[in-house]
């Protein structure tokens, strides 16, 4: 679940830098993963919960959670972006929010300050959901349809 970045400061050790880059891989899908993540990485299932709690909280990581391929599932996705006037940012984000069908919206610096993921069952369901979303914000969305899939791993120095 995405979690607003605090402005707390922390300095990352080779453990923090370890489990950040293997929460990126996965977690095991045995009745312990983080136990199993623990000993890979030569700690406690505690300390593991406990710093993965302390980067989410810092805003070092901003989401930890299951990351589902809804066009590979028969469904489709689509990036979304709204122009969304400053004071009425958090009015706009909770509405968006609503929406069971968006994931991943955050705000960012540029004239399309909102940007989110619709994720939906069928192709027709993005056009309706962004519909919705502008009909119950009366602002413009902008669909960004997905062209070419890329994946970009993002590793940190441990």
């Amino acid at each position: 679940m995405p979690r607003a970045p605090h402005a707390v400061t922390i300095t990352l050790d080779a453990l923090d830098r370890r489990i950040i880059n293997r929460l990126q891989d996965g977690l095991p899908l045995t009745s312990e993963p983080f136990a199993d993540v623990a000993a890979e990485l030569g700690a406690s299932q505690a300390e593991i919960l406990e710093r993965t709690e302390r980067l989410l909280d810092s805003g070092v990581l901003t989401r930890f959670g299951p990351f589902f391929d809804a066009a590979a599932m028969g469904g489709a996705f689509c990036l979304c972006a709204m122009a969304v006037p400053t004071e009425r940012f958090d009015a706009v984000a909770a509405i968006v929010n609503a929406f069971d069908e968006v994931a991943h919206n955050y705000e960012r610096t540029h004239a399309l300050n909102m940007w989110f993921v619709l994720a939906t069952e069928t192709e027709a369901g993005i056009e309706r959901t962004a519909r919705a979303i502008e009909s119950e914000t009366g602002l413009r969305v902008l669909l960004f349809p997905k062209l070419e899939e890329f994946f970009i791993g993002f590793r940190v120095a441990a």
